[in-house]
Parts: structure tokens; C-alpha cells; sequence
């Protein structure tokens, strides 16, 4: 499938490695470019089911049922939280310790979310963090969700002081030089939202095989961990 790489096909489902910028589902402008299941549907001729979704600039695993019954059989393993989900992120500082974060989230400000305060009705969430690996004034962080609430990786780092490097919502909103990185001249190397979907896991489930399903990480953030690295050397 060009452009786009399959992960897994068959037994009823689609797996694709979704590039950064593009929206899963259609987004609600009438000249917004094609979304992700709008590609795959043109391309195999056919309706795909949404099965779950990652944030416009979110890269990494993302699975699509082909049929009514997988896509009801998935859509439940989601909800009921029988598929482990493991992202990779690039924060700001240096994240030396596991945290376990379960901090209730409630609506903000212009589409942010933020951590309920005491006192206030939120929504349960929960999110293990584990470094990757640690830089000079950055990490490479691994996050697990244990609830799937909107941008709650997201707001749970920006609550333990380590917002990704680049959110234009919670963070700095301006891109990553290759100097600011480590490296040498002004190239841009870094300009979204450093989060990927790097792993999903789930049982055998009724009619649905038991799979894990993996993304490298993408060129991006692998050239900013590259520039990071060579500049704890200098």
C-alpha cells in the first residue's frame, strides 16, 4: 500500500503505521486533507471500522477492523482494557525514575484538558512511565495508559515537570533546531508533537487472534534521539 506502511492484514483487520499530520478519522473541514481510514478506504475499496484513534500528530500503531464483528469485538477489548498500549515520547528534563501517575483529568480551556483539582469531579486516569533513556536536558520516556482519556499522556507529564518537547497545547509550540538538540545549524529536526504509538497488545479474543503489533520509531524523533545522544558525548 503505498505511502502508508501495513503492519498486519488479514483475519479481519488492518494495522498501519500512521505518519504524523494526519487525522484517523475526517476532521470538520470541508478542505482538510484525506484522513487516514478516507486513504485506506479509497485504496481497498471497501469500508474500514474505526476502532480507536491517535491525536493528529501522533505517529505509530494504529488498527482497523474490516468487518462488523471484529470491529465489535476490538472496539470492547479497548473499552474493557484487554489491549495494552505502550508509546514512546521525548520530554523536556531528565526522567530518572519509574512514576505512576493517577491523577483524575477535567475539561480545560479551548480544547485542553487538565489534572482535576481537589475537590473537583474528574475523570479517573491512570499512566506508568518508565525512562528509555536519559539526556543531557532531555529523556526518552516509555508510557502506559491504563485508561484511555483524551491527551492524557500528555497532561500527565506536563503534572510530573516533563512536558513533551514540542506541544503546541501544553508546552513549547516552537520546532527543535538540530543545535538546540546537540548538534550543528539551524535545520529544523523536531516540529510536532514527539508521541508515538509504538506497541499494542491484546489476548485471544472471541473470533480475533491474540497479536502484538509494533512501530519503529519514526525518523523524526530517531534523528532527535541521534542529536541528543552525540551531544552527551561532546
Amino acid at each position: 500500500m503505498s505511502g502508508l506502511r501495513v503492519l498486519f492484514e488479514g483475519a479481519g483487520l488492518l494495522a498501519v503505521d500512521k505518519p504524523a499530520g494526519m487525522l484517523v478519522i475526517p476532521g470538520r473541514s470541508e478542505d482538510a486533507a484525506p484522513s487516514l481510514r478516507e486513504e485506506l478506504e479509497a485504496r481497498l475499496k471497501r469500508k474500514v471500522y474505526v476502532v480507536h484513534r491517535l491525536d493528529r500528530d501522533t505517529s505509530g500503531v494504529v488498527v482497523f477492523a474490516l468487518t462488523p464483528e471484529v470491529h465489535r469485538t476490538l472496539s470492547m477489548a479497548f473499552e474493557s482494557g484487554q489491549v495494552h498500549k505502550r508509546y514512546l515520547a521525548l520530554v523536556e528534563g531528565r526522567l530518572e525514575a519509574r512514576h505512576v501517575v493517577d491523577a483524575a483529568l477535567a475539561s480545560g480551556r479551548k480544547g485542553r484538558m487538565r489534572v482535576a483539582r481537589p475537590g473537583e469531579e474528574g475523570k479517573p486516569s491512570t499512566t506508568k512511565f518508565r525512562p528509555v533513556e536519559v539526556f543531557a536536558s532531555a529523556s526518552l520516556v516509555e508510557a502506559e495508559p491504563l485508561t484511555g482519556r483524551t491527551h492524557q499522556i500528555r497532561v500527565h507529564l506536563l503534572s510530573l515537570g516533563h512536558p513533551l518537547l514540542v506541544d503546541h497545547q501544553y508546552g513549547r509550540d516552537t520546532p527543535w533546531t538540530a543545535r538546540e538538540l546537540g548538534g550543528v545549524g539551524e535545520g529544523q529536526v523536531l516540529a510536532r508533537t514527539p508521541l508515538h504509538a509504538a506497541r499494542l497488545e491484546w489476548p485471544a479474543l472471541p473470533g480475533v487472534e491474540a497479536r502484538v503489533l509494533e512501530s519503529p520509531l519514526p525518523e523524526d524523533m530517531a534523528s532527535a534521539v541521534t542529536l541528543l545522544r552525540a551531544g552527551m558525548s561532546t
